[in-house]
C-alpha cells in the first residue's frame, strides 16, 4: 500500500495530538497544505494574515496547552517573516515546529525566485533544523524534529521542497508519539533532608517561584502554608498560585512591587523553583543568602545566582518530596513582616484600582477586566505599559491561564496569542489587552478571528503614544523623541472587519463596553479604551533610575524652560521610601 508523503507528515502530527496548524498557503507549501486539506476533519488549518501572527499564534498555542504548536509557511519572505515569533518560542522554552515550503528539488541552488537559504537563516533560533531531501523518510524526521523540540524545549525547523511531499511512499511510519515520555532524574534523599534543614535554621526564607514550576502549583502552595514562606511569582507564573495568595508578595523587578524587591534583599535563603530569572539586581546581594535552585535544565543551574543546593528536577516531584516532611519551620515572623508590608502596597494599589477619570485610567480599566473576568479566563498581554498593569492589577488564579512574550519581549503578541488561547479553549473567554503601538502590529488579523467566529475580547488601551518607550527614555535620562502615535479609531476599524467596536471614554464606558463584550459568542469584540498617560513606576526607584529621571527632569527644563510633566510626588516618594 502506498500513500503520499504529505499524507505521512499529517499522520505523524495527528498521532503527536496537533490540532492546529496556523500559517498561510503559497505555492512552495502547497503540497503539505493539501494533505491538512485532505485531513481537515482531524487537524484544523487556521488561515492567518500574517506569517509573523502564525508563529506567534504556535508559539502561544505551546505555553498555554503544554503540548506542541505548529505553523508553517511558504519559503523566502514567508520564512521570514516567522523569525519573530520563533524566536519568541525559543527564548519562551516552549516546543513549536515551523514547515518551510522550498523551491523543487530540481530548482534548489539555481537561485530560483524566492529561494533563501533557510537553513542557514533559523540555525540560530532551532534546536533541530533540517532540509528533506527525500520524500522517503519524511515522516521519520518530522517525528525527529518533534522530539528534539519537546526535549529541548525549543524550535524544530523542516525546509521542504515543494516537490517531494506529493511522491508515493511504500509502507506507513510508525512514529514515537505513543511510548514518547520525559522523565527528570530521581532526586536524592539527602537533598531533600539538606533543604528541610536549611529551612529550617533560616530567618527569613523566600521562595521565588517561575514558569518551570507552573505544574507544581498545588505541591509549592502547601509548601509556602505549612512553613510560612513569602513567595514570588516571575511574570510568566503568575497564577501558579493564586496572586492574592496570603503569602503573595506580586512579581519582582521594574513591574514588581516595592514588598517583593525588599524581601529579596533581606532574605537569607532563597529558594529558586522552575525560574532561571535574568535581572540579577533584584536578587539578594552576593553572599546575602544561600540559595537552593530546583529546575529541569541543568545549565540554568547556578547560571543567576550562586548555590549552596542544585537540583537537576521535577519541581512537582521536589516539593512533593519535601512536604512529605511536613513542617519543618514554625517561625513566622518574617512572613508577617512580608504581609504587612503588602497590606501597605495593596491599600495603594486599590487607591489606583478605584480612580474615576476621563479618559480611563488604565489601572482602573485593568481592575474591571480582574473583577469581571471568569474563573476560568484566559489572559494574553502584549509588551509595553499593558505588562505592567498586568502585573499588578490582575490577580491571576490558577484556574486562569496567562501568556506574555516573557524573554523577547515582542510587541504584537497579545492578539495572535487569543486567537490560539480561543482555538485551544473555545469554551472559555480569551482576553487579549494591548496599547495602541503593540497591537497596530498585528491588527490585520483581526479579522482572522472574524472569519473563524472566535468571541475573543480585544482591549486596546489607547493613549496616542509609545508609553512604555517614554517611561524609558525618561528613566535613562533621555528627551522624549518620536513616541507620539497618530491617533486612529480602532473600533470602526473592528467593524469594518466584521467584528464588535465599542470606544471608551472613562471607566464607567469601558465597564459598560466590557459587559457587553462578555454576551458576544461567535463575533470578536473590540474596546478601543482612551486612557490617561500614568506612570507605571518601578516598584522600587533604585540608584541608576533616580539618576536617569533627575537628567531627564534637568534636559527638559533647559531645553523648554518649564518643569516636566510627571506623576504625583506621593507616587514618587512611595516608590523611594
Amino acid at each position: 500500500m502506498s500513500t503520499k508523503a504529505a499524507d505521512q507528515l499529517v499522520s505523524v502530527l495527528m498521532n503527536w495530538n496537533v490540532k492546529h496548524v496556523y500559517g498561510l498557503p503559497g505555492d512552495s507549501i502547497d503540497t503539505t497544505v493539501d494533505a491538512l486539506r485532505r485531513n481537515q476533519d482531524k487537524i484544523k488549518f487556521v488561515q492567518v494574515r500574517h506569517e509573523e501572527v502564525a508563529a506567534l499564534a504556535a508559539a502561544s498555542s505551546a505555553k498555554l496547552t503544554g503540548g506542541l504548536g505548529v505553523c508553517l509557511s511558504i519559503g523566502g519572505p514567508g520564512a521570514i517573516h516567522m523569525l519573530n515569533g520563533l524566536y519568541d518560542a525559543k527564548m519562551d522554552h516552549v516546543p513549536v515546529l515551523a514547515l518551510l515550503g522550498q523551491v523543487t528539488t530540481g530548482d534548489i541552488n539555481e537561485g530560483y525566485f524566492q529561494e533563501v537559504n533557510t537553513p542557514k537563516l533559523f540555525d540560530d533560533v532551532a534546536v533541530f533544523n533540517k532540509t528533506i531531501s527525500a520524500s522517503d523518510n519524511l515522516g521519520k524526521i518530522v517525528d525527529s524534529a518533534i522530539r528534539a523540540a519537546m526535549t529541548k524545549k525549543g524550535v524544530a525547523v523542516l525546509t521542504i521542497p515543494d516537490d517531494l511531499p506529493d511522491h508515493k511512499v511504500s509502507g506507513s511510519y510508525q512514529d514515537s508519539a505513543t511510548a514518547f515520555g520525559l522523565n527528570a532524574p530521581k532526586v536524592d534523599d539527602a537533598q531533600i533532608d539538606q533543604i528541610a534543614t536549611m529551612l529550617a535554621q533560616s530567618q527569613k526564607p523566600l521562595a521565588l517561584i517561575g514558569k518551570g514550576a507552573e505544574h507544581a502549583g498545588k505541591e509549592l502552595q502547601r509548601l509556602v502554608e505549612t512553613n510560612h514562606i513569602p513567595f514570588i511569582l516571575t511574570m510568566p507564573a503568575k497564577g501558579t498560585i493564586a496572586d492574592d495568595h496570603a503569602n503573595s508578595l506580586g512579581n519582582v523587578g521594574k513591574l514588581g512591587t516595592k514588598p517583593a524587591y525588599e524581601a529579596m534583599k533581606s532574605t537569607d535563603l532563597l529558594l529558586m523553583v522552575g525560574t532561571n530569572y535574568p535581572y540579577t539586581p533584584y536578587l539578594p546581594a552576593e553572599g546575602q543568602a544561600k540559595c537552593i535552585q530546583i529546575d529541569t535544565c541543568p545549565e540554568n543551574l547556578g547560571s543567576r545566582y550562586a548555590l549552596d543546593v542544585a537540583i537537576d528536577g521535577d519541581a512537582a516531584a521536589v516539593i512533593s518530596q519535601l512536604n512529605e516532611k511536613g513542617a519543618v519551620r514554625t517561625d513566622d515572623r518574617f512572613l508577617t513582616a512580608c504581609q504587612k508590608d503588602m497590606d501597605s502596597w495593596n491599600r495603594w494599589m486599590s487607591e489606583k484600582r478605584g480612580l474615576n477619570t476621563s479618559p480611563a485610567s488604565p489601572e482602573a480599566v485593568f481592575a474591571a477586566v480582574d473583577e469581571t473576568a471568569p474563573k476560568d479566563a484566559v489572559y494574553s498581554i502584549d509588551v509595553g505599559t499593558s505588562t505592567s498593569w498586568g502585573a499588578r492589577f490582575l490577580h491571576v488564579q490558577p484556574t486562569q491561564k496567562y501568556s506574555i512574550s516573557a524573554w523577547l519581549g515582542t510587541m504584537g503578541c497579545g492578539l495572535p496569542s487569543a486567537i490560539a488561547g480561543a482555538e485551544a479553549f473555545p469554551e472559555r473567554k480569551n482576553i487579549s489587552i494591548s496599547g495602541d503601538g503593540a497591537f497596530a502590529m498585528v491588527m490585520q488579523d483581526f479579522v482572522t478571528a472574524v472569519k473563524y467566529k472566535l468571541p475573543i475580547i480585544q482591549v486596546v488601551i489607547n493613549n496616542q503614544k509609545l508609553a512604555f518607550i517614554e517611561y524609558e527614555q525618561q528613566s535613562a535620562g533621555q528627551l522624549n523623541y518620536e513616541i507620539d502615535l497618530e491617533d486612529m479609531d480602532y473600533a470602526k476599524f473592528a467593524e469594518a472587519a466584521g467584528g464588535v467596536g465599542y470606544t471608551a471614554r472613562s471607566n464607567a464606558e469601558f465597564k459598560d463596553a466590557l459587559a457587553k463584550a462578555y454576551g458576544e459568542s461567535d463575533r470578536p469584540v473590540l474596546i478601543n479604551v482612551y486612557v490617561k498617560d500614568n506612570a507605571p513606576l518601578p516598584g522600587k526607584i533604585v540608584g541608576e533610575e533616580a539618576k536617569g529621571y533627575t537628567k531627564y527632569g534637568t534636559q527638559y527644563l533647559e531645553n523648554y524652560w518649564k518643569i516636566p510633566s510627571m506623576p504625583p510626588l506621593k507616587d514618587i516618594m512611595r516608590q523611594f521610601f
